[in-house]
């Protein structure tokens, strides 16, 4: 199937075109192995030796993810965090790295604790601004500057093109997390990445039922290799079980950021002229500070994340998520149940998430029912 002039999202919908040589199967099987025999002469001629370092059910999932961000390898890990600390830990302590002030928080927290115990250089910039990039990297001591974009919960925007010509001149790499923006709206090597992460536990499952991790590099490459290694050498790998989930997830991937980006916008004007809302934080809004940046480079919507600001500070804010009844109160995001969560206290001090925030994850409700479950809740909170 591949061979052929299909759209991404076929590609995604039939999972590559995919059929089981075996049973003709429009859906593959699980290989639970952990082990693969030898042949008579102790060699492996099917490639394959342990599953710590690879398993027929990963074949497919990066296969069809390397697909669609348009590289030509992908590697499936067992978390988000496990993907992207694998980027950092391909480096030598020493390095210089240039990564965002907002970005995920766990990865912020691994980046300012871990990461310079073990001797990287991090510096935490504003990367929705490319002077703060130019400014930061050294050339020839940077070897990597990490981007976020939406970043995590504020949904600044960097551009790509801009941060990687900057980064390829000083001869570092650029990563890029693109977990919000998903291949179906951003792809991040066609702007230069030489590295892209998912947290597949959200959009690319979808699901919230597995927790997942995924890179998607430019080259298949030494600095691959060494990725692929880290990835066995650590035992970071997915699950089979949780791989044949992220591939089930996969090929509703479109239609549910489709739908996601639809409400989120709908939201987003909505809640714009609220009376209790003092700003709202979503790229697809003209008046959002990155918004001619998105439209650059996401194709077909501006993502199914929004953050708002609460009049009333962090009481209100925390008094409106206690009283929602669709939007459900729990910490992640990209599944197709709406998610709604005071940031500040979840992430904690030293956090730059503004303490009158929410975050929301729009699922695949019904977009005039969310409105109206977070207007009731709005209104209630400001009247308690």
């Amino acid at each position: 199937m591949t061979d052929k002039n299909f759209s991404a999202a076929s590609l995604a919908a039939q999972a590559m075109g995919w059929i089981d040589p075996v049973t003709r199967a429009v859906v593959p099987p699980i290989h639970m192995a952990s082990t693969y025999l030898r042949d008579e002469d102790n060699g492996y001629s099917s490639g394959r030796i342990y599953a710590r370092a690879d398993n027929p059910t990963f074949d497919q999932a990066e296969a069809t993810l390397a697909a669609l961000e348009g590289g030509p390898k992908a590697l499936v890990f067992s978390s988000g965090m496990s993907a992207a600390t694998a980027c950092f830990l391909a480096l030598t302590p020493g390095d210089h790295v240039v990564v965002p002030k907002v970005m995920y928080w766990s990865l912020r927290n691994w980046l300012a604790t871990f990461a310079t115990h073990w001797g990287l250089k991090v510096e935490f910039i504003d990367a929705d601004r490319t002077d703060a990039i130019a400014a930061a990297v050294r050339p020839g001591a940077t070897k990597l500057v990490w981007i976020e974009t939406p970043a995590n919960p504020t949904w600044s925007v960097t551009d790509i093109a801009a941060a990687a010509d900057i980064a390829h001149r000083a001869g570092a790499l650029l990563g890029v997390d693109s977990t919000v923006a998903t291949p179906v709206l951003t792809r991040p090597i066609e702007f230069g990445a030489d590295i892209v992460m998912h947290s597949a536990t959200k959009y690319l499952n979808g699901h919230s039922d597995i927790i997942a991790g995924a890179l998607v590099g430019a080259r298949d490459d030494d600095h691959w290799a060494k990725l692929r290694t880290i990835r066995a050498q650590l035992g970071t790998i997915l699950g089979q079980t949780e791989a044949w989930l992220l591939m089930r997830g996969m090929r509703t991937l479109f239609p549910r950021v489709d739908w996601a980006c639809r409400s989120a916008q709908s939201l987003a004007e909505r809640l714009a002229a609220h009376p209790m809302v003092s700003e709202v934080l979503y790229p697809g809004l003209p008046s959002f500070a990155g918004h001619a940046v998105s439209r650059k480079q996401m194709a077909g919507g501006f993502g199914g994340m929004l953050s708002v600001r609460i009049k009333g500070g962090e009481r209100a804010a925390i008094a409106t998520a206690a009283r929602v009844a669709l939007w459900k109160r729990a910490t992640s995001l990209g599944g197709v149940e709406s998610l709604i969560e005071h940031r500040a206290s979840i992430e904690g001090p030293g956090t730059p998430c503004p303490p009158d925030l929410l975050r929301l994850s729009v699922g695949v409700e019904d977009g005039g029912d969310l409105f109206d479950d977070l207007d009731q809740a709005l209104k209630r909170a400001h009247n308690a």
